[in-house]
């Protein structure tokens, strides 16, 4: 339960008491800061608390978003404030200054800058200010001059206000009439910022089956493990290799795709968000699809076309392409001085209008991806699904990096402590390198400012051209991954602070996938792609796991799970050996043996860690890629 404090008597006839326990709130009055102070003092410490002016006016679902979301510690709108038990201090004293006769805050317009500058969290500027007579709004002030700030949610249309003489109510009041609420709370539970096919093909119904579940007290988890099963029962229905089980595989995928839309337009219609539900978000987006390509793979060989090599080719691309997206987003994720005429360029060509739907549509995003798979599925064979696919999504990749390499090289932007840490730990770095790092860090760091992409580059090109064109079950492509080993362990022992060190996390997927992937091939025996498939995955899981708990703020897994995977080149090496001294028949089993040894390893940590830490509810509000 949580509870609301009234600020004072309430205004007779208004609606507000029965708005705030609509939304699950325990009403309570307060004659004062003093009587509010000593109400929050004795409420259970694990409470959400509200404070609300009893005359505010406003549309429920402005109390729902700037009250119960649980993704911020605190949150305000004009006239009403909410804390989690982690801002619950700052509120407390806030009040207890007040009560004191104290300023809790310098009047300041809220969510405005303060004297020193800074801008609340959220990102909005208001231009309510904090009325002298306005309890919350002052307490608001306050929290953000302690460094708390508040998150303040954009309303759009809706009314929230409080009036401060009878006619203001009136028209405040007649604003509130002319406003639909749940036509504004339909439409924010739709992505900002989303892919042409899902803004237009799916989220125009897409919300109301959102808002049906919502009624009927489905939660976005359950949503989620839905679409799961759905994309499991399309790749089944693939796997039976025939044209009706095909045709059944596109329709079942798009719906996945529906119900992949509706979890994440429940939790903003709702308000669902949680720890557990993110990280099910991200993971199973993943999931699905890469079992869908296995059962693809599947379908083909009942007909007698092995596309293995295809679909694996597809994950691997698909994952680097990811890992580029993540590690540019994180070198540039608190830059400061980032200007580029690059990104000048891109936000004009933004202004034009059609050309956002265009640049949208050409990286292929989830929902167009899904679209061209789904349709291909139906109409054609899983041959040409995965040649086309692979296809656009190259030409994606080569867009979106050269791009993000002009903004790069550019921008006039200082790397924090914060990006390089990020960097490093999206590195994947294990025993080998670090041994390398340790032992060769002084010579590294006397190279000059491209070197630890050029080596990650470089070791990359190496290891997998050596794979693929030295005799296969050779020494060479062993002494290839070594060296592969050493550059990685010279490109990450200085921090990761230039312009292009957003590439070596990118350069190491790479070319650990694309080992796996050719010296697989090149064994040219039944079962070593189907097992090479099975370890890309397992590595991959646990490569998106560390991105989303660096996106949560958790930082990465512990270092001892780095370690006992082995790290990026460890197990590089691992493979190549293992091609080396083992036989075609027995060089699958390894393949197979070391998937499920990484796979029982960092499933046991990220399920441990997500089910039981509290990290934050991130959920994904861009385009998703």
């Amino acid at each position: 339960m949580s509870t609301a404090i009234l600020t004072g008597p309430p205004v007779p006839g208004s609606p507000l008491e029965g708005d705030l326990r609509s939304l699950g709130f325990d009403v309570r009055l307060a004659g004062g800061a003093g009587e509010a102070a000593d109400l929050l003092a004795g409420l259970p410490a694990a409470e959400r608390v509200a404070l609300v002016d009893p005359r505010f006016v406003g549309h429920v679902h402005a109390l729902r978003i700037g009250l119960t979301d649980p993704r911020f510690p605190a949150a305000a709108i004009p006239g009403a404030a909410a804390a989690l038990p982690e801002a619950r201090p700052a509120l407390l004293a806030a009040l207890r200054e007040a009560a004191a006769g104290g300023r809790p805050a310098d009047g300041h317009p809220a969510g405005q800058p303060s004297k020193d500058g800074a801008v609340p969290a959220g990102g909005v500027l208001h231009t309510h200010p904090a009325r002298a007579d306005v309890l919350p709004d002052l307490a608001a002030a306050a929290l953000a001059d302690a460094g708390a700030p508040p998150h303040r949610p954009e309303l759009g249309p809706l009314v929230a206000t409080v009036p401060s003489d009878p006619q203001a109510r009136n028209e405040a009041r007649q604003a509130l009439a002319a406003v639909d609420d749940e036509d504004v709370r339909l439409r924010s539970a739709v992505k900002a910022r989303d892919g042409f096919f899902t803004t237009f093909c799916i989220s125009p119904y897409s919300r109301y089956l959102a808002r049906w579940c919502a009624r009927r007290g489905l939660t976005p988890n359950q949503v989620t493990t839905a679409s799961l099963a759905t994309a499991l029962t399309a790749a089944a229905a693939a796997a039976t290799g025939t044209r009706g089980g095909f045709a059944a595989a596109g329709v079942l995928l798009i719906l996945s795709f529906v119900l992949d839309c509706t979890d994440g337009q429940l939790a903003r219609y709702s308000l669902q968000y949680s720890t557990l539900g993110a990280w099910l978000d991200a993971t199973f987006d993943r999931a699905k699809e890469y079992a869908y390509y296995a059962g693809l793979a599947l379908g083909a060989a009942r007909g007698g076309d092995d596309v293995w090599a295809l679909a694996l080719g597809a994950m691997v691309l698909q994952t680097c392409r990811h890992v580029v997206d993540f590690s540019f987003n994180e070198a540039n994720h608190d830059a400061t001085g980032n200007t580029s005429p690059t990104a000048a360029l891109s936000d004009r060509l933004d202004s034009v209008g059609w050309t956002v739907w265009v640049r949208r549509m050409i990286v292929l995003p989830i929902g167009e991806r899904w679209a061209l798979i789904a349709v291909l599925t139906a109409a054609t064979t899983p041959r040409i699904v995965f040649c086309v696919l692979l296809a656009g999504c190259a030409f994606a990749a080569a867009y979106t990096t050269a791009g993000r390499v002009l903004r790069s090289l550019t921008r006039k932007a200082r790397r924090t402590d914060r990006a390089a840490r990020a960097l490093a730990d999206l590195a994947d770095s294990g025993p080998l390198a670090e041994g390398f790092a340790a032992r060769f860090g002084g010579a590294a760091r006397r190279l000059p400012a491209l070197a630890p992409p050029a080596l990650a580059l470089a070791g990359a090109a190496a290891v997998i051209l050596t794979a693929a064109l030295a005799p296969y079950g050779g020494p060479w492509p062993v002494a290839a991954a070594l060296a592969y080993a050493l550059a990685s362990g010279l490109a990450v022992a200085r921090p990761l602070k230039g312009a292009l060190d957003w590439l070596v996390p990118p350069a190491f997927r790479a070319a650990e996938y694309g080992t796996i992937l050719v010296l697989a091939a090149r064994a040219d025996v039944s079962g070593a792609l189907p097992a090479a498939f099975g370890l890309v995955a397992a590595v991959a899981y646990h490569h998106y796991d560390t991105v989303y708990r660096i996106r949560g703020g958790t930082g990465a897994p512990p270092h001892r799970l780095v370690r006992a995977a082995a790290g990026h080149e460890g197990r590089t090496v691992l493979v190549a050996l293992a091609a080396a001294l083992l036989g075609a028949p027995q060089f699958t089993i390894a393949l197979t043996v070391l998937a499920a040894a990484v796979a029982l390893v960092v499933v046991a940590e990220s399920v441990r860690f997500w089910v039981s830490s509290g990290a934050p509810a991130v959920h994904d509000e861009g385009e998703p890629a």
